[in-house]
C-alpha cells in the first residue's frame, strides 16, 4: 500500500524528489522503493529525464489500478472504523510495533474489556487520521502541534545490532550505521518507520527480509546475519550464547513515542488517553 501512495504522489507532484518532500522520506529510499516496485511489477513504470519523474503507458496503467485499490482501502477503512464504535472497540494507527504493545500491556488491566484493533502506517498518515478523526489513537514519533489534537509522551526505543562474536567489528562497545553499511541483516517485515531508517543509512546493505515472525525468530538464533534488536521491554529476541549486541549511537536509532487523540474523539478513547498520560 506505501508503494502504491508513491506511484500516486509521484504522479500528482511531477518528481521523485517532490514526492519524497511531501511524503517525508529520502528522495534515495523513494527512489528505491519505486525500484523495488518495478522489479515486483516486472515492468519500468516512470520515465526519468532530468528533473522530472513522468509515467510512461505501464506506470498510468498501473496508477489506474493503484487509485482504485487506494480507495476501496480508504472505504474499508472507514467501514471498519464505523463498526468499531459499534463494538468496545479502539482503533489505534502506530509508526511500529514496540510503543503499540507497550499501549496494549497499560491498557489490559485497566479496560479489561476493550479491545484494540491496530493498523501501522507512515507518519503523516497517522496524524492525519487522528486529525481528521478516522482513528481512537495514533502513536507517532512526534507530537502533533494542533488545537484539536492531545499528546502525550509513551516510551523511548533504542536499537542494537547483533553480530556474530568472530566478526570484526564485535569487540567495538557501541556502532554506527556509516561501520555497518555495506553488511547483509536479517530484517522482520513489520517493522514500521524503522524500516526507513535502514533505507537511508544503510544505502549499500542488502536485507533479508522475512514476513513470518516465527521464521524470522527461528533464522535470528542460527543465522550468521546481522540484525537489530530493540530495548523494548517486550522485545521477544534471545540473543544467542554466540553473538554479541553492540548499541547504535546513530541519533536515527533512538526514538521518543507519542500517543495521540483527537478532542473530538469518543469518550472511551478519551479516557484511554487521559489513563496512560497520567502514568
Amino acid at each position: 500500500m506505501e508503494q502504491l501512495r508513491q506511484l500516486d504522489a509521484i504522479d500528482r507532484t511531477g518528481t521523485i524528489s517532490a514526492a519524497a518532500t511531501e511524503l517525508r522520506v529520502s528522495q534515495p529510499a523513494l527512489s528505491r522503493s519505486v525500484q523495488r516496485l518495478e522489479a515486483e511489477l516486472g515492468q519500468s513504470l516512470i520515465d526519468r529525464s532530468g528533473r522530472h519523474s513522468q509515467l510512461n503507458e505501464a506506470g498510468k496503467i498501473a496508477l489506474d489500478y493503484a487509485r482504485q485499490i487506494l480507495r476501496e482501502e480508504r472505504l474499508m477503512r472507514e467501514a471498519l472504523n464505523v463498526y468499531a464504535r459499534r463494538q468496545n472497540v479502539l482503533s489505534v494507527a502506530t509508526v511500529a510495533p514496540a510503543p503499540l504493545w507497550r499501549l496494549t500491556a497499560q491498557l489490559v488491566d485497566h479496560f479489561p474489556q476493550t479491545i484494540l484493533t491496530s493498523q501501522t502506517l507512515t507518519q503523516e498518515d497517522v496524524e492525519r487520521s487522528i486529525i481528521n478523526g478516522q482513528i481512537d489513537l495514533g502513536i507517532s514519533t512526534r507530537p502533533v502541534m494542533l488545537p484539536t489534537v492531545r499528546y502525550t509522551q509513551l516510551m523511548t526505543e533504542s536499537l542494537s545490532v547483533v553480530l556474530p562474536a568472530t566478526h570484526p567489528l564485535a569487540g567495538r562497545s557501541t556502532l554506527s550505521a556509516a561501520e555497518l553499511d555495506g553488511e547483509t541483516f536479517l530484517l522482520y517485515s513489520q517493522i514500521g518507520f524503522w524500516k526507513s531508517y535502514c533505507d537511508t543509512l544503510f544505502t549499500h546493505s542488502r536485507f533479508v527480509t522475512q514476513e513470518d515472525r516465527t521464521v524470522f525468530l527461528q533464522l535470528a538464533q542460527t543465522t550468521n546475519l546481522l540484525f537489530f534488536v530493540s530495548d523494548a521491554p517486550q522485545n521477544d529476541i534471545d540473543t544467542p550464547a554466540d553473538k554479541v549486541i553492540a548499541p547504535l549511537r546513530d541519533t536515527a536509532a533512538h526514538a521518543t513515542f507519542y500517543l495521540l487523540v483527537n478532542n473530538d474523539a469518543r469518550p472511551d478513547a478519551q479516557a484511554a488517553f487521559d489513563w496512560v498520560a497520567a502514568q
